[in-house]
């Protein structure tokens, strides 16, 4: 299932989910145009190795869970991560505001970076992407717009998984949407222990900034009066 676009109109023009899609795109395109080579030995220095940061090899891994939030695997990996950003960003930075909303992103993102490591800390397979820091969004979008439609392309079974163009569109709660991308996180997860090491999915950074974005946007208090058709919780009520 793809989300398409969701109908949640914001109020604001969400300057920093622009400037963070801005940011990962200009980072890609300098590790792209760095040649096979060069973009490996980027992805070496600045990409997040679980092996470096568990073993405390050199101060300069520290840095590596932020600046692997920005760099990607291929322009594939890019695009999918900023769409999602795209789609659901927009209403998380309204209902936080800006500052809080950099913070509870950057926050979500180091929540990934240590599921990934606490769960394989022997691996020395470059982690890159800012899926973590997104499942973190996505998993506030679910809490302060669980109702919200969401336009989605689906495939039309069993024959839509085989051909491409048997999809139809739908809008679905966005909490069912996004409930369904974590199970399938959480579930592709659990089946990829015991693997061996490789360059594929880093499920547990998905699962650890969802669960990262869960909790943490309790304490991330929104902003109530510039969130449209946003109804909070009984205990942010007064």
């Amino acid at each position: 299932m793809l989300p398409l676009r969701d109908l949640n109109p914001t109020r604001s023009t969400p300057v920093l989910t622009y400037l963070l899609i801005a940011v990962n795109t200009a980072v890609y395109t300098h590790q792209f145009m760095l040649g096979p080579e060069g973009a490996e030995l980027f992805v070496r220095r600045y990409g997040l190795i679980p092996a470096m940061i568990a073993e405390h090899h050199h101060f300069g891994s520290l840095i590596t869970p932020f600046t692997s939030m920005f760099m990607h695997g291929s322009w594939l990996h890019l695009i999918m991560n900023m769409w999602f950003l795209h789609i659901f960003g927009d209403n998380v930075e309204e209902a936080l505001g800006k500052p809080r909303f950099v913070l509870f992103y950057l926050c979500t993102g180091l929540g990934a970076a240590a599921a990934q490591t606490f769960i394989d800390p022997s691996n020395t397979v470059p982690m890159v992407g800012a899926s973590g820091a997104i499942a973190g969004v996505l998993a506030a979008y679910m809490r302060l717009f669980p109702h919200t439609r969401v336009v989605t392309l689906i495939p039309q079974l069993p024959w839509g998984l085989i051909f491409p163009f048997l999809y139809e569109t739908r809008q679905l709660p966005a909490g069912l949407l996004i409930m369904f991308w974590f199970v399938l996180q959480l579930l592709s997860g659990v089946g990829s222990l015991g693997a061996s090491q490789g360059g594929g999915v880093a499920f547990f950074a998905h699962i650890g900034g969802f669960v990262a974005g869960f909790l943490l946007i309790g304490l991330f208090r929104p902003r109530r009066n510039i969130t449209r058709g946003f109804r909070p919780p009984e205990r942010y009520s007064h």
